[in-house]
């Protein structure tokens, strides 16, 4: 039986919905997916195809789509974004842009909760340090583009605000309320500006 070819020749472009082999000879990688037998690409990019391994087991080649000088995600205003904060000061908490949506971001985004954007209510009693902590994840709402440097994020709304975050001890807390979440080791509450889940 003739194996499936090495390593293809030519570079071949294919976009969304391109068939791209069959499951009787190639098994769906990367950027791939299979639809009534039928291997399809999922993004835009470059096919290629990898030999099948030296185990007994896999006999059909894999065949992967691979980002054409990907571009990841961009947050834009009006999407939502995970980010984790990287550092909490007096009057705005600065956080490293992680992913728009569902979709990862390849490049590097950086974001700015200010004061006035934690929470929608008494803005003015806002403690930046009893809401966020290096390390949180956020979910939060791109309010603009800001300055060059930073988007302006907002975790005002009860769906936004901390999602996942470590306690001191090392462990993932888990949310008691909007303004606290407890680690499950120590049974120590700390403050956070929680989002509802």
């Amino acid at each position: 039986m003739v194996m499936e070819v090495e390593k293809e020749k030519e570079e071949v472009m294919v976009t969304p919905g391109e068939v791209l082999g069959y499951s009787s000879t190639l098994i769906p990688g990367k950027g791939a997916y299979l639809h009534n037998k039928t291997i399809h690409a999922s993004l835009t990019g470059r096919r290629v195809i990898i030999p099948p391994s030296d185990s007994p087991h896999q006999k059909r080649s894999i065949v992967e789509v691979t980002g054409h000088k990907g571009h990841g995600a961009v947050p834009e205003p009006g999407s939502i974004v995970i980010a984790r904060v990287t550092k909490v000061m007096a009057k705005m908490a600065s956080a490293d842009i992680m992913c728009v949506g569902t979709k990862s971001v390849k490049e590097k985004f950086s974001g700015v909760i200010r004061q006035q954007d934690v929470r929608a209510t008494e803005i003015d009693k806002v403690d930046m340090h009893l809401s966020f902590r290096n390390g949180d994840i956020v979910k939060a709402f791109v309010l603009s583009l800001g300055d060059a440097r930073a988007y302006y994020l907002s975790t005002a709304k009860n769906e936004l605000g901390v999602v996942s975050a470590e306690s001191i001890g090392g462990a993932t807390m888990v949310p008691i309320s909007y303004t606290e979440m407890q680690c499950p080791l120590t049974g120590q509450i700390e403050q956070r500006k929680v989002a509802k889940v």
